[in-house]
């Protein structure tokens, strides 16, 4: 991709942080300050969970249909976590160089993926507090007590010391993480207007 072509482009955020952190939710909060918005998007993964499960909204299917489709190129980025398989529609590789914004559920394994996909990449990294965590993951009631205590007990992949990541503690109300988040989506759709401007103009 030439200089000038990424100029045009526009972002991905990718947000990731421990189950129980509340990613879903802060996400949930932009996209309903940004609603309506045509320059401000969000990704519909596609995961081998049912569609019943809870949490987000995703597209969902088999494994064999998965791994068929990643086979065929159709994920621009793809992961496995906790027993099941993510994908990032391709689909969103061209919104972006589009011009559009773009916010996805990520995972912190797979960053270097976007990083090497998308031509700009930011980083939100949603935290609690354990208890807080361990509050959340009980009363989603997908795992067992001694499960939850595993999985926090796990060292999860630590966020690089990057320019391109922020990191914003949703222990307290949502709407203090939300308006976070949504200050930095604002600001970040300000910095690929004005560099498309300038493209233009070039």
């Amino acid at each position: 991709m030439d200089g000038q072509l990424k100029n045009r482009s526009g972002a991905i955020i990718v947000v990731v942080g421990p189950s129980g952190a509340g990613k879903d939710s802060v996400i949930g909060y932009v996209a309903q300050h940004f609603s309506g918005r045509a320059d401000i998007d969000f990704v519909r993964r596609v995961i081998t969970r049912p569609s019943d499960a809870g949490g987000e909204d995703h597209e969902s299917v088999a494994t064999d249909e998965f791994d068929a489709r990643l086979e065929t190129g159709d994920f621009a980025v793809a992961w496995q976590a906790h027993g099941l398989k993510y994908g990032i529609p391709r689909e969103a590789l061209e919104r972006v160089h589009a011009g559009r914004i773009l916010i996805a559920n990520g995972s912190r394994g797979a960053l270097a993926q976007f990083r090497q996909v998308f031509p700009k990449v930011v980083v939100v990294n949603i935290t609690a507090s354990p208890q807080v965590l361990a509050k959340r993951l009980v009363a989603r009631g997908r795992e067992s007590e001694a499960d939850i205590l595993r999985r926090l007990q796990r060292q999860a992949p630590d966020i690089p010391d990057a320019a391109d990541a922020t990191t914003i503690d949703n222990s307290g109300p949502l709407d203090i993480a939300g308006s976070r988040l949504v200050a930095l989506v604002a600001e970040l759709q300000g910095t690929v207007q004005a560099l498309c401007s300038a493209a233009r103009q070039t």
